[in-house]
C-alpha cells in the first residue's frame, strides 16, 4: 500500500483525538470565540495538539496547515482554558506540560506549499456543540494533489450495511486505493462505494445546517432539476462527504450565499473529504465543473462552490447551475 507509514500514523493520531473530543463533548464545556467569533471550544485545541504532536513526531519535515492556533490560548485570561486543554491531552498523551501542548498546536501553523498536511481538528464546531454531526479531518497533499484522507466523523452512523450502522466511522483514503471505512472501536476495514445511478433509495442531497454557509434555495432547486425529489439532509462537517462516498447520498452542494457572493472555501474544509468521495467513485469540482485547486494556498482562490456527487449526477447537475438566466 502506498503511504503506508502516513495512513498508520494518521489513523492513530486521529482516533486519539476522537477520544479526546468525545472526552470534551461528555462535559459539554462553554465556547469561547476567535476574532471572526465563530465558536472554538477545548476540544478544537486538543484535537488540534494531539494530531499536531503525532505528524511532527513522525514527519518532522512535514508542514501542518491547521485551523487553529495557541495566540489566544497563551494570554493571561485564558490561562483556564488551557489547564483544561493539557488536562484532556493528557488523557491521551500522560507526560504533557502547557508548554508542550501550545507548541503542538502552533505546529500546525505551517504554509500549504510542496508536501504538507491541512488539518481541521474539529470542522463543524456548532454541531459538536449542539450534540450532532461533527468531524476531524486530516488530509496530506503533494504539489495541490490530495495523496491521503483520515476523516473521523465520530457521531456518525448511516443506515447501511455494517460497519456503516455503528456510531462512529472513520473514513480512509489513498489516492488510487479506493477509500475504506471502520467504526472507531474496531480495526476492521470495509471499502466503500457511492450510490449507484439506479439507487432510488438513496437519491437524496446533503447540506450543511448552517444557512449562512451557502445558498439553500438554489441548492434545492438544483438539486430538483438534476432529478432529486426528496427534501434535502441537513448534516454539519465534512461527515457529508462521508455520506456520499458510502452511497447514503448522492449529493453534496455548498453554493455561495447571496450574502457573500465572493467567499472562497478554506482548504482544510474540503481536501479530506475531497479524496474520499473521488476514491470511493465519486466526483467533485466547483459550481463551473473546475476541479478544487488546493496548490495555491490556505484557501480555493481559483474556486467559487463545491459540487460533489456519486458522478452519475454531475453533469446535469453543473447543466441546472449553469442555464442560462
Amino acid at each position: 500500500m502506498a503511504y503506508e507509514k502516513e495512513v498508520e500514523v494518521g489513523v492513530e493520531a486521529v482516533l486519539s483525538a476522537a477520544k479526546l473530543c468525545q472526552s470534551v463533548r461528555a462535559n459539554i464545556p462553554d465556547s469561547i470565540e476567535k476574532e471572526d467569533r465563530s465558536p472554538v471550544t477545548i476540544a478544537d485545541f486538543g484535537s488540534q495538539a494531539v494530531i499536531c504532536r503525532a505528524l511532527a513526531q513522525a514527519f518532522p519535515n512535514d508542514p501542518v496547515v491547521g485551523e487553529e492556533d495557541a495566540a489566544a490560548l497563551r494570554s493571561s485570561k485564558m490561562s483556564e482554558q488551557l489547564t483544561q486543554v493539557t488536562e484532556y491531552v493528557k488523557q491521551q498523551i500522560p507526560s504533557v506540560s502547557t508548554d508542550d501542548v501550545t507548541q503542538w498546536i502552533d505546529h500546525g501553523n505551517g504554509e500549504a506549499s510542496g508536501r504538507f498536511w491541512t488539518l481541521d481538528p474539529i470542522d463543524g464546531t456548532k454541531g459538536f456543540l449542539r450534540g450532532d454531526q461533527y468531524a476531524i479531518a486530516l488530509a496530506l497533499l503533494e504539489e495541490g494533489d490530495v495523496k491521503v484522507a483520515i476523516l473521523g466523523c465520530p457521531a456518525l452512523s448511516l443506515d447501511l450495511a455494517p460497519p456503516l450502522d455503528e456510531q462512529g466511522l472513520l473514513f480512509i483514503a489513498v489516492r488510487g486505493e479506493g477509500t475504506r471505512v471502520r467504526s472507531l472501536s474496531k480495526d476492521d476495514y470495509n471499502a466503500v462505494r457511492v450510490a449507484a445511478p439506479d439507487d432510488d433509495e438513496h437519491l437524496r442531497f446533503v447540506e450543511s445546517v448552517e444557512a449562512a454557509h451557502g445558498d439553500q434555495s438554489l441548492q434545492n432547486a438544483i438539486a430538483k432539476k438534476a432529478g432529486i425529489k426528496s427534501d434535502s439532509l441537513r448534516m454539519d462537517s465534512q461527515a457529508k462527504y462521508g455520506a456520499v462516498a458510502s452511497g447514503a447520498a448522492a449529493l453534496y452542494l455548498r453554493l455561495p450565499s447571496p450574502k457573500k457572493p465572493d467567499y472562497r472555501e478554506n482548504i482544510w474544509d474540503h481536501a479530506a473529504g475531497v479524496i474520499v468521495v473521488e476514491e470511493a467513485g465519486g466526483r467533485t469540482s466547483d459550481m463551473y465543473g473546475k476541479p478544487l485547486d488546493f496548490s495555491v494556498g490556505e484557501k480555493l482562490f481559483q474556486n467559487q462552490g463545491v459540487v460533489v456527487s456519486n458522478g452519475s449526477l454531475h453533469e446535469a447537475v453543473l447543466a441546472a447551475l449553469n442555464e442560462p438566466s
